[in-house]
């Protein structure tokens, strides 16, 4: 997801860092890539592909897991979680599964939409050569039967790892949060408890990490709290109470004015933590429950999507917030419809992209102004999307949940440019490095490129 509820929340996801330009900005290091916008700056992926067709190699991963996999180098990083022969005791009777929510949005009635742990699982990193997709080396860094349910459509690997080159991060939420060297020698581990999540959908943000400090929101219903870490040691920084429920939307860090603060968007209000202190700087209300999607910012703007019993997208001016901001002339623009409920937003050039709740159809806007340049636009062969879309060499692409992936020209006109198909479901979001485009399926992961 990045950030998933219902999912998947691959969505979502979550993750920011800044890296030496000569490596981070090649790479995919974490949820949302190098600018943290859904974007690749560099790379020419194929337009058109399909089983027989622009698919270099095709492997099957173990387990399950919506995160989107992160790449540095000629490695790439992969969440799973792998269930066990070990079965929970009463499994057979206690089990209860309900069908995936309807294309717009989760269920609204009839039982939580959740599924009880059968099995124990192996919670897991693998390391994958990029050039033929071999396992490098796989470690399991918990093995135990998540105390949760999970929503139908999530798994129980759904945040992303992030990386600086030096180490890996990798994020099971309640199963704890580990760092790893380029080898995958585990450094140190961190268990922040157990949450307790709405409705039993799961979890799924991602931590977010900035210079020698990451941040993990915790949002659940017991006792949120947001927490920044020494990324060397694990030490906790500070740890600040929360007044929120659950929300599965990864922080954003992002630089004003040399001063780096934590945008976290939520179903109570939006907020901003000064990153050194855990200071409170801004907070407002606007937007819709079961916050997921993750901010993107750019030249000063962020822009916080959801779009659950409601629709929000507000564009904030980061210079004019203060205190609350609700009514205030930071909020610079903002739109009340067609908004995702689990993908995220995607910033790229000039244009913010976003998608109708979990649909495929597309609305373009000028980012500065708010200036809709098309909107509602339907995605031929992509019906149902929890990815959040990608923008790589003036293109956009569209990962869909029955395997279809719709690629879309940049620019304030649509066109739609193919439709590509495979013989698995997206639920993580794609990802480019180079010339090469990458997708985790439900089975399988996928290199896409034409050499």
């Amino acid at each position: 997801m990045k950030r998933t509820i219902a999912s998947t929340v691959a969505v979502l996801v979550l993750l920011s860092v800044r890296l030496p330009a000569a490596d981070g900005d090649r790479f995919w290091p974490q949820w949302r890539g190098p600018l943290l916008t859904g974007a690749a700056l560099h790379g020419d992926p194929p337009v058109e592909w399909s089983e027989t067709k622009n698919v270099k190699w095709k492997v099957e991963i173990p387990g399950k897991g919506s995160a989107t996999p992160v790449i540095w180098g000629d490695t790439i990083y992969i969440l799973t979680a792998i269930p066990t022969e070990k079965k929970a005791p009463g499994a057979s009777e206690d089990k209860a599964a309900a069908p995936a929510p309807e294309a717009g949005g989760e269920r609204r009635q009839g039982p939580p939409p959740g599924i009880k742990p059968e099995f124990a699982q192996k919670f897991a990193i693998l390391a994958v050569n990029r050039k033929d997709g071999k396992t490098l080396w796989q470690r399991t860094l918990r093995e135990e039967l998540p105390h949760d349910s999970t929503h139908a459509t999530n798994t129980w690997a759904s945040a992303s790892a992030l990386t600086d080159g030096e180490r890996i991060y990798a994020f099971f939420g309640s199963r704890g949060l580990y760092a790893l060297d380029m080898k995958g020698n585990v450094k140190w581990e961190k268990d922040l408890g157990d949450m307790t999540i709405k409705n039993g959908f799961g979890e799924a943000a991602s931590p977010a990490l900035h210079g020698d400090r990451l941040v993990v929101n915790w949002d659940h219903e017991g006792e949120s709290f947001i927490v920044a870490l020494d990324k060397r040691t694990g030490k906790e920084l500070w740890r600040v109470p929360r007044d929120e429920k659950t929300s599965w939307s990864t922080p954003l860090v992002v630089e004003v004015g040399g001063r780096a603060q934590v945008i976290t968007s939520a179903t109570g209000r939006m907020r901003s933590y000064d990153l050194a202190t855990g200071e409170l700087l801004w907070h407002g209300t606007g937007m819709t429950a079961n916050a997921i999607p993750t901010p993107v910012h750019s030249d000063g703007l962020v822009f916080l999507t959801s779009g659950f019993r409601g629709n929000a997208l507000l564009a904030v001016r980061l210079a004019e917030a203060k205190g609350d901001i609700t009514t205030s002339p930071a909020i610079v623009w903002r739109y009340d419809r067609d908004t995702p409920y689990v993908p995220s937003p995607l910033l790229s050039g000039d244009q913010l992209y976003v998608l109708k709740s979990n649909n495929g159809i597309l609305t373009a806007f000028e980012a500065k102004t708010g200036k809709k340049l098309y909107g509602e636009q339907r995605l031929e062969g992509v019906p149902n999307v929890y990815a959040s879309p990608l923008g790589v060499a003036g293109r956009i692409y569209v990962a869909g949940r029955d395997g279809g992936v719709a690629v879309v020209k940049q620019g304030p006109e649509f066109k739609l440019l193919a439709t590509n198909q495979l013989d698995d479901g997206f639920d993580a979001s794609p990802v480019a490095v180079d010339n090469e485009l990458y997708l985790r399926g439900r089975r399988f992961l996928y290199r896409i490129s034409t050499n």
